[in-house]
């Protein structure tokens, strides 16, 4: 699970060279028109910061070392003893370390997140994925506490193993010069908004982190899992919600305005910017700093005008901004692009967060229709993973929504009785 949560809160920049390459074809000079004319939108400061987990010390995760604890108990359910082996680490960062480890009993390969805990504090992550049953979110097998002769105390998070990251993944076809074939972005994305239509309606959980190091990918049965919910919060109407958020490159423009009331649509952006990073093979919008970032946004979407502001921070008064004109998308992209690939990202990357289409409604765009034909395989023939096993996440979606989601082969094949127009 190399790629599982690494730095929650520091965001991970691509290579110079790689930023240096980006928007080469767009106009430049809006750069220097649109930075002094920025200068209100909140700087990045280490006060913004939402609480990060101190950095483990300790040799919990050495290579070799023996973890034991008792599961069970619950409900009637006998206790058992159960000893994982640490293999090696696979992350570490602000919140503490990630390691790769094996079940003494059973064989089996898990991931654990390793965090030093705060006794005077529940831990929200663990909170958060208590709620959680998704086959495409990362799923909490078990988790237990851990102490050092220091009187430290550590949760330890034991999920699923997944080996490769869709940021791995990119970077494989960027080193071969090589763009992801649409083949493979069509069912990766596909699965990342049925997760976040999942999170977003079940728990109404927003991630507030979506990006390709917190996807993980199945080499095998290219199964996609959201994970990291370090950043995670239910947001509650009327509460207020930290603004310094989400990882740079994919951070919502209302958050870049200060918002502190947002919703579960700074995830659609961030799943958006994700997209154009697939089709393109590399990020849209590279920004170096928060003024920055909104430059690059700029650059493509043109300047917001004020209501599209108003949209998105109510507070924020300084409109300060010189016009610039949006880039057509179809220019964005390469010229042989679907079209529906383009409008799919057009209706992620909207300035007024209500105008962005929802999770499930992606799921439902027509740029996913190949997914839903009777014989879709991938490339080597193989079935893609389970795509329309929906349940809970459809609670409220309206009939034509529902038909458009399940193909008509599936409600057949599962003998279930929905009325398709003109089915007989």
């Amino acid at each position: 699970m190399a790629s599982l949560p690494l730095v929650p809160q520091q965001h991970h920049n691509p290579p110079e060279n790689l930023q240096h390459q980006q928007n080469a074809h767009r106009d430049q000079g809006a750069a220097a028109a649109v930075r002094p004319a920025v200068a209100g939108v909140p700087p990045e400061t280490d006060s913004d910061k939402e609480m990060s987990a101190a950095v483990v010390e300790g040799n919990g995760a050495v290579t070799g070392h023996i973890i034991s604890t008792t599961i069970g108990g619950k409900n009637g359910e006998p206790k058992r003893t159960i000893s994982y082996m640490a293999e090696r680490v696979v992350g570490t960062g602000s919140f503490g370390i990630v390691f790769q480890a094996k079940c003494l009993e059973t064989g089996e390969t898990v991931a654990i997140k390793k965090v030093l805990q705060d006794k005077r504090y529940k831990n929200r992550e663990l909170q958060l994925m208590r709620l959680m049953d998704h086959p495409n979110v990362i799923c909490l097998k078990h988790c237990f506490f851990s102490t050092t002769s220091r009187d430290e105390l550590f949760l330890n998070l034991v999920m699923d193993y997944v080996p490769e990251s869709l940021y791995k993944v990119l970077r494989h076809y960027s080193n071969s010069n090589q763009r992801m074939p649409l083949i493979y972005v069509k069912p990766y994305m596909y699965q990342i908004f049925r997760g976040l239509a999942y999170i977003h309606n079940v728990p109404r959980i927003c991630h507030r982190d979506v990006k390709p190091q917190n996807l993980l990918v199945d080499p095998l049965t290219h199964q996609v899992k959201l994970c990291d919910f370090g950043s995670a919060k239910v947001l509650v109407n009327g509460e207020a919600n930290i603004s310094y958020i989400c990882s740079r490159y994919y951070r919502a423009p209302e958050l870049i305005f200060g918002a502190i009331e947002y919703t579960t649509s700074i995830d659609i952006w961030s799943a958006g910017c994700v997209l154009a990073e697939l089709l393109l093979g590399q990020p849209l919008f590279p920004g170096e700093n928060a003024v920055d970032q909104l430059v690059e946004i700029i650059k493509v979407l043109g300047t917001p005008t004020r209501e599209e502001i108003r949209c998105m921070n109510p507070n924020y008064t300084d409109f300060r901004f010189p016009q610039i004109k949006a880039h057509p998308w179809h220019k964005v992209f390469h010229k042989r692009m679907p079209p529906e690939a383009i409008d799919l990202a057009s209706r992620l990357l909207q300035y007024s967060p209500s105008l962005r289409c929802t999770a499930l409604e992606a799921c439902a765009h027509s740029f996913f229709d190949e997914l839903r034909e009777p014989n879709a395989r991938l490339p080597n023939g193989r079935p893609f993973p389970p795509l329309f096993n929906f349940k809970q996440e459809l609670t409220g979606a309206s009939p034509d929504l529902v038909c458009k989601l399940i193909p008509e082969h599936v409600w057949r094949q599962t003998g279930l009785n929905f009325p398709y127009p003109g089915a007989t």
